[in-house]
């Protein structure tokens, strides 16, 4: 079974007073999903959007809203997220996982995992390989917690690993992919990119590579 490629501009780095025709933008042009990143301000310094805005956007599309919780007890977020319209659900390692995943998906969204640069690739493999299991890994090629980052290429090990021990696993990777990176990702194995300065930046997002 292969995997198939998905490209989502994140909306972090959009234009949050015109959100909307932002996210028809980037639809009309390349998206396939919507990466949006919910940070707390606590497990990372910055803080961005949480259930309300969700729920605010998600009247205005059908797409695949693609949230990635940087946020300290993630569980807290599952039942606003799932009631605001979000699609998948990628928080960081916890110690309670296992009820987590059952969480998200009882709310009808996709769970994944994310991988810190600093985080072993060791400490997700009970999560892909439970009977419960979450559906996508996000390999972060920057720290989290702001845009604009650069692309850090090293990051790129953990994505050949998980293809080649997850062949049919949606791996997905955010931080700094843009035309000079995203081949690289590709190759390594990732088919899943988040893009953001580089998507939001361009004059006619379509013509990019990524």
């Amino acid at each position: 079974m292969g995997v198939t490629p998905k490209i989502a501009p994140s909306m972090l780095s959009s234009d949050f007073a015109n959100l909307a025709s932002e996210a028809k933008r980037m639809l009309d042009f390349v998206a396939d999903w919507l990466h949006m990143d919910i940070m707390d301000g606590h497990f990372v310094p910055n803080l961005t959007i949480g259930a309300p805005v969700i729920e605010s956007l998600r009247k205005h599309t059908k797409a695949f809203l693609d949230c990635h919780l940087m946020v300290t007890n993630p569980i807290d977020y599952v039942e606003p997220l799932g009631k605001a319209g979000a699609s998948g659900f990628t928080f960081h390692v916890e110690e309670n996982w296992q009820e987590l995943i059952q969480k998200i998906k009882s709310k009808a969204m996709r769970p994944g995992v994310a991988l810190k640069p600093g985080t072993l690739i060791e400490e997700v493999y009970p999560l892909v390989d439970s009977e419960n299991p979450v559906e996508m890994v996000l390999v972060m090629t920057v720290e989290p917690g702001f845009g604009g980052q650069k692309f850090m290429p090293q990051m790129m090990d953990k994505v050949r690993v998980l293809r080649k021990k997850y062949p049919s696993l949606d791996i997905e990777v955010d931080g700094g992919l843009g035309p000079s990176t995203i081949e690289m990702a590709a190759s390594a194995g990732a088919n899943c990119i988040v893009a953001g300065s580089s998507k939001f930046g361009a004059a006619e997002p379509g013509t990019e590579k990524c």
